[in-house]
């Protein structure tokens, strides 16, 4: 009897209408012979509803407080979906992190997941019931609940399916797949059947909001086989797995694209050893992810250093580089928070070359002009300016004949 572990997102149970529905779901897998264990996240807008109370009380609440509160929004959907599965004659049962022992580390709103003991979710489910966890939560060794941060439950999902040896783990969302490109730009984006590991994790981490990067990481790391499907219609919806189980891989599977970056540069810096360290080291202390960085090559003794950091950020960062500026004597900093990432992602970029240089020509005929460069051995991404965001992605899907044949 295989296992299936199953992931519902927040929009996939934002109401008892919809709960209900899941509910029917699971139950048509349990019906095939599987045994179903059901990973949830809160229902939509929950969490942001006890973020805003918690705003309402303290204007920078308590991390450890804060995760008790926020945890509470997934407790209320596996009692309901639980309640739901047993009026329907399928016996269930609902368990929080802390109660079946996710054990994390003690980074409170961004835990990382340590070890799950199992044994208490494979005794209920050789006792045949279907077992509902409550995602994005767990505990430290101190007993103090954590969570893990936003699109955790995702995480969750692949932490149980690779500790309990799943035969798949199917994340349920709003979209039915994962496409060439946003089909809210692209109007012939075209739905993958299957990507690969790698992939997935540079969509992810490049701007596609399907899966958290965390959760692709670990299918990876541990060769757990996910799939994408719809909570709403039917269909096979795209399988993430190694680049071994694709027969022929594509040259791009996709363009993605990221709104959420800023763009900072602190001008006639001393060009001597060292002074990335010094410029990038207070951004680091203050929790601020860097993403491209440039550094020009010098001229007479000085250079310009220039990174991206996400644009919630972006204040935060220009004070504390204005600071390092002055005591480090370089000129003057400068900023921009209207720019966007576009990234070509692709395995096929191992074998063939000219990608990059297709992605230039194409965006030198559009007039667009192009900020910062960032490659690796199957991605090219490049900054633009956002207005641009748009025409880019269209002109460089239809480039790579990423388009519904």
């Amino acid at each position: 009897m295989a296992l299936i572990v199953q992931k519902y997102g927040g929009t996939s149970v934002g109401t008892v209408e919809k709960i209900q529905l899941v509910a029917e779901k699971i139950i048509e897998t349990k019906k095939e012979g599987h045994q179903v264990v059901v990973v949830v996240s809160a229902m939509s807008g929950e969490t942001n509803r006890l973020l805003a109370l918690a705003k309402n009380i303290s204007s920078s609440p308590d991390n450890r407080e804060l995760d008790v509160l926020l945890s509470t929004g997934e407790q209320v959907t596996i009692a309901l979906l639980s309640m739901a599965l047993k009026e329907k004659g399928f016996d269930a049962i609902s368990y929080t992190g802390g109660q079946i022992s996710i054990q994390t580390d003690s980074a409170h709103s961004k835990a990382r997941i340590n070890n799950i003991e199992v044994g208490r979710v494979q005794r209920e489910l050789e006792d045949g019931r279907i077992v509902v966890i409550a995602g994005f939560q767990g505990v430290d060794e101190h007993g103090n609940i954590t969570t893990l941060g936003r699109g955790g439950s995702d995480t969750t999902a692949v932490a149980m399916a690779t500790a309990l040896s799943a035969q798949e783990c199917r994340i349920y969302t709003d979209v039915n797949g994962v496409y060439t490109a946003d089909p809210r730009i692209v109007d012939d984006a075209k739905k993958l059947s299957s990507i690969t590991y790698e992939e997935m994790l540079e969509m992810a981490s490049l701007g596609s909001k399907v899966l958290q990067t965390r959760a692709v990481e670990f299918a990876g790391k541990y060769n757990i086989n996910l799939r994408v499907l719809s909570s709403f219609e039917e269909g096979s919806g795209t399988l993430i797995t190694n680049e071994e189980e694709i027969m022929e891989a594509a040259l791009i599977s996709g363009i993605a694209h990221n709104t959420d970056e800023a763009k900072l540069t602190v001008i006639g810096v001393p060009d001597k050893p060292g002074v990335a360290s010094l410029i990038l080291t207070p951004i680091a202390e203050a929790n601020i992810e860097v993403d491209m960085i440039v550094q020009n090559v010098g001229v007479n003794n000085s250079t310009d250093f220039t990174f991206t950091v996400h644009r919630n950020d972006y204040d935060k960062a220009m004070s504390i580089l204005k600071r390092t500026a002055k005591e480090i004597n370089a000129a003057d900093v400068i900023g921009d928070d209207k720019i966007v990432k576009i990234s070509v992602v692709g395995v096929g970029m191992r074998s063939h070359a000219g990608v990059a240089r297709t992605i230039f020509k194409v965006l030198a005929d559009e007039k667009i002009n192009i900020q910062m460069i960032s490659t690796s051995e199957i991605k090219v991404s490049v900054v633009v300016d956002e207005k641009h965001l748009e025409s880019g992605v269209r002109t460089l899907h239809m480039a790579f004949g990423l388009g519904k044949v």
